[in-house]
Formats: C-alpha cells, structure tokens, sequence
C-alpha cells in the first residue's frame, strides 16, 4: 500500500451505517393520533431490527423543526416542510411531526444500549425562511441580522418596472427560476439557491459561524456521534457572484454551481467546523456535490487534512445522465458495465493512493431505487440483483452506507397516469411542471417526462418502508393514509416475509445479513484492503481482488452483470484456498480455470 495511514484502524471507517428517512420509517401513532408520517419513536421501536440485520450506526434525515408558528399582527403563519426537512426553522427543536427532544434522547440511548450511534443531518448552507433569524432578517435594511443572510439590490429594473436579479444562476432544485428571491418589503433580493423558500446563510458573517458551531455542540453534547453535512461546500461563495456563462440557450437562468461550490473561503470554514468536532468522539460525512478533483477532494479528506472523515461521491450515481444535456438529471442513457467499473474501481484505487476515505453507497434519499438504476428489476431477477449489489458493496473499501428498504430490494413505484398525484418531492413536481408548461400538447414529450420520473424520481426512495403484507405494510396503522404512497408490491415484497423465509435461496434481507457479517469477520480485506482490477474491458462480468492490509489474505469478487449465463476464465494465478457461497446459495464447482456464472450472480474465491 502507498500510505499506512489508510490502513489505520478507525470505528467510523469500519462501521455499517443505516440511513433513515424519518417520515416514511415507522409510525408509532396510535390510531387516535395517526398522521400517516413517521416518527422518532418508530426508529426506536427498530432498533433491535437494525441491530440484528448488522448495523452499526443509524443516520437520520432532518428532525428539526422545518416550521416555526409565528404571531403578527395576529395572523398566525406555519411553513410546511418544503424540501422534506432540508428548510429548517429551529435548529435545537423537534418537529412536533416527528416527536420532541425527549423521544431523541430515548432514541439515543436505546441504540447506545445496543452498542450503536446516532449521527444526524447538519443543515447549514440555508435555513427556512420561517426561521427566526430570517424573519429578523427580512424586517429591515437596518436589522441586526439582515447581513445573516446574502440580500443584494436589483442589477436593474426592466420596462414594466419589474426588478431584475442580481445575476442570472438557476435554482437547484427549479431551474426555471431565479437563485434570487425578492423581498417586496426591505426592495432587496435574498439568495435562495435551492427553493425560494431555503434562504442561505451568510458565512462570511463570524456571527452566522459561531450560531452553526452553538448547534454543532447542542447536539454533540447531547449525545449523538456526528453529522451527515448537507450539501456542505456550497457554504462558502464567489463574493462578486458573477452571471453564470449560458449553456442553456433557451433558459433564462443558467446554472451557476462553479460559483458556489468550493468557494474561496470553504476549507477555511471547515477547519472550523473540525475544530468544533474534534472535542467529541465522532464520525462525519459530508454531501459535497459538484466536485470529483482528487486534488481538491484529498483536501478535506485526507488523513491530515482536518475537516471531515469521509465525503458521498455521485460519479457512479450520475452514470444514466446525460451530460451534454444542461439538465443532466432530468435525461437517460445507456451504460456499459467497463464504466461503472472504472468510476467505482478508480475511487478505490485513488483513496488508497492519497491516504483519503470515501464512502460506499448505492441509494440514498436523494436517489431512485438502486435494482431499477443499475439491475433487473423485473420479479424474474430483482432479488438477483439485489444481492448482486449486496456483494458488490460489502467487497468495495469504504465506510458502507444502506438506506432504508435497500436491505429487502425495494424498487421504485411503477408510473401513474397523474404525477401531481404520485409525486411529492418539490423537484419532481417543479420538472412536471416545467414540462408541462413547455409543452402543454405534446403527449410524447410528457410521456418521456412521466418516463424520467419514474425512473429517476427522488420520490421513489421515499415510499413507506414495506415491514409486513398487512394494512399500510406495517407502517403505519390502518386507519390512516401514509403522507407518500405505497408501493404496489409490498404484499410480496417486505421485511417480515424475507426474515423468516426458509427458501433455498436466501431472501435479499438474509443476504444482506449474512454479507455485512462476513465485511466484519474479514474486515482487513473488505473495509481496510488493497484492490487490484480484473479483466476491465469485460463488458459482462465484473472482477476483482481485494488484499488484506496485515494478513495480506487475498479474496477474488467475480460478477455477473446479465441476465444471461456467462463463462468467466479465471486468472492463471488464481488458486482456489476455499469458496464463500455464491450469491444463490449454490455450490459451484470450477472445472479447470473456467468458472460459470448463473444470471445476476455474484461470487467470492478465497485465493492461496
């Protein structure tokens, strides 16, 4: 290995981490309370259940309250929650939605009594604009808080009088619109870069830095073990804010991310940010889009770097898109297996050789369903494929991070007729919309974007979790319609069917467990390991050799990546020692140095 400090052993590096999507986990409502959300309480009700299925660490998504009750001129005000809980409006509260603070620490110390950690989303680069400090903000030119946030004057003013925006960047999450949002009271514009109503906090302000690191503690002394960071290096911007070249001839806004992400005062902030953490015992990671320089990356995580342990990188989550198109999210294409190889073999190798540490992650809450994004997701081969996967992560170094529902196969929902109806997430519906507004007569054009949707809507990760076959899958109690539809298939596929069966085969849920026992039982190899590529041109199977760092014990991962059987010719150098089951369950026995492959099935070969 070229650096030793890669190999050091580390609790956040060998961990299995759980993510949470608190609305759609479990609802511990009674039926006289029932709301259809999730609750803290349903997370820990589960805690044996995550336990037991091997997980270390329980990462929620936003608890906080995402709406502050405001009394004016007696009118009272509420904010739903816009972006799911990514708007927040009270930092050091629970939104009643999902319980209070009582229920966090119970949840705290039910997963401490089974010897696992709470991390929690830090929302930092914005807050609602129903959080206290905004509704300060927004009062005056002369308020106290107004430079907590990022207000300009207009560029200008067109013909009718209309305010034009400081400079021409698009939404995040609404591309049609501006980042600016205008404030008709104080004739100034705010920066809002995700929705008009997530308002970004003003970090050249040391006021607006100390106010995150009070949150940082509140938390950490509470109990939890560290943070996910949302979209964390948007935190530091260009000051001049200049307009964004056009790349979208026909938009009028164009997007602007090389002006907001990294910026020039970013690692400044997160040594910060790190010298908050390193008071406490604790892991973090940090979303960090827009960036794939390792230059850059090694900066923050690095094994001296002082910011954060580990960072999600989306190369392999960006593989459909279309990266000529300037909506790139919103478009399709085919891929070959050599690609998603060299995007995930190529982070290997690059962590390993700069002394970094990443992550290894197939699905997340801001992503469609892993079996319809990279397998078959028919009933014929989803839960081939979905172990597929398993193997395929359990093997690759990395912290191993699992979403909820990951762990049975969930898939995404199948198109409805109307997606104001299937469809929640504030970027689904902006793109419908949009779509619709471009091309109110064109059935094929909204046809393809009922088609994009289904694929790659964020929504699909969001479903309620499928626990059982009963009313509501187990989620929630019967008498109540969840806030997000459920999938059609939760009568067949769920957790209490994969737990007890007695197949042949083992369930998508028995694989899981049995492959996070086996990264725990050869961790030297699969979180801490060399890896060294196989046969990369293949555009079939999928192999490679992982070495341990001290026993230097040598495993080969080989995979079909088909729905058709393949023969796979065993490197000369290659002698077996002894066989882990296949992804199937079944013995194989290897005649020569030729080794056959079922559809979706996946291998491991202890070598001599």
């Amino acid at each position: 290995m070229a650096h030793s400090n890669y190999s050091n052993q580390k609790w956040w590096k060998e961990a299995i981490v759980y993510q949470v999507y608190p609305a759609s986990f479990k609802s511990s409502k009674p039926a006289a309370e029932a709301d259809g959300w999730g609750d803290v309480r349903g997370i820990t009700e589960k805690v044996p259940y995550l336990k037991s299925l091997g997980v270390d660490v329980v990462w929620t998504s936003p608890i906080s309250n995402s709406f502050l009750t405001l009394t004016y001129m007696k009118i009272v005000y509420k904010s739903p929650q816009v972006d799911m809980g990514y708007d927040i409006a009270d930092y050091k509260t629970i939104d009643p939605r999902y319980g209070n603070l009582d229920d966090v620490d119970k949840l705290i110390k039910a997963l401490n009594d089974h010897d696992m950690k709470l991390i929690m989303d830090l929302v930092v680069t914005h807050t609602s604009d129903q959080h206290d400090w905004f509704v300060e903000s927004s009062q005056s030119k002369d308020s106290p808080k107004r430079d907590w946030y990022i207000w300009k004057p207009p560029r200008g003013y067109d013909s009718a009088g209309k305010p034009l925006p400081p400079n021409n960047w698009a939404q995040i999450l609404n591309d049609s619109h501006s980042v600016w949002t205008w404030s008709e009271k104080t004739q100034e514009f705010y920066l809002t870069l995700h929705t008009s109503e997530q308002v970004d906090l003003n970090w050249e302000n040391p006021d607006v830095v100390a106010a995150v690191h009070d949150v940082m503690h509140f938390w950490l002394s509470r109990g939890i073990s560290g943070f996910r960071m949302d979209v964390i290096n948007l935190i530091s911007k260009d000051p001049s804010f200049p307009d964004a070249p056009v790349i979208e001839p026909d938009s009028e806004f164009q997007p602007g991310e090389r002006f907001y992400t990294n910026g020039p005062r970013f690692h400044e902030f997160m040594h910060g940010i790190y010298d908050v953490l390193s008071q406490y015992d604790t892991m973090t990671v940090g979303e960090t889009p827009y960036v794939s320089e390792m230059e850059e990356i090694i900066k923050t995580v690095g094994s001296t770097a002082k910011e954060l342990n580990m960072i999600f990188i989306f190369d392999h989550m960006e593989i459909r898109d279309v990266k000529t198109k300037g909506d790139s999210k919103w478009s399709w294409r085919d891929w070959k297996l050599p690609e998603l190889k060299g995007i995930m073999s190529g982070w290997q190798r690059k962590m390993i050789e700069w002394d970094g540490w990443s992550t290894v992650f197939f699905e997340c809450h801001d992503q469609a369903r892993s079996v319809s994004r990279y397998v078959d997701d028919s009933d014929k081969y989803r839960e081939r494929g979905a172990k597929l996967l398993a193997l395929m992560q359990t093997t690759l170094g990395g912290t191993l991070y699992l979403f909820q529902g990951q762990e049975i196969g969930m898939r995404n929902f199948p198109a409805g007729e109307d997606p104001e109806i299937d469809y929640k997430d504030v970027e689904s519906i902006n793109y419908w919309r949009k779509m619709n507004k471009l091309y109110p007569n064109d059935s094929v054009k909204l046809d393809q974007a009922k088609d994009l949707l289904q694929k790659k809507a964020r929504d699909h990760a969001r479903t309620p979790m499928q626990w059982d076959d009963g009313p509501n899958s187990g989620f929630a109690v019967e008498n109540v319609t969840p806030w997000m539809r459920l999938n059609d298939d939760y009568k067949e596929v769920n957790v209490e069917a994969q737990m007890s069966s007695k197949g042949q085969e083992l369930s998508v849920w028995q694989y899981w467990q049995l492959a996070l026992r086996d990264r725990k039982t050869y961790k030297d190899v699969f979180v801490y390991g060399d890896h060294e590529d196989v046969d990369m041109g293949n555009e079939k199977v999928w192999a490679y050799f992982r070495i341990g760092a001290q026993t230097k014990q040598k495993w080969l991962v080989v995979m079909n990546w088909t729905g058709d059987e393949v023969s796979w010719e065993l490197p000369a150098s290659v002698e077996v020692d002894f066989m882990a089951l296949s992804s199937l369950q079944r013995h194989i026995n290897i005649e020569g140095s030729e080794l056959k492959l079922h559809p979706w099935e996946g291998v491991m070969i202890c070598c001599k």
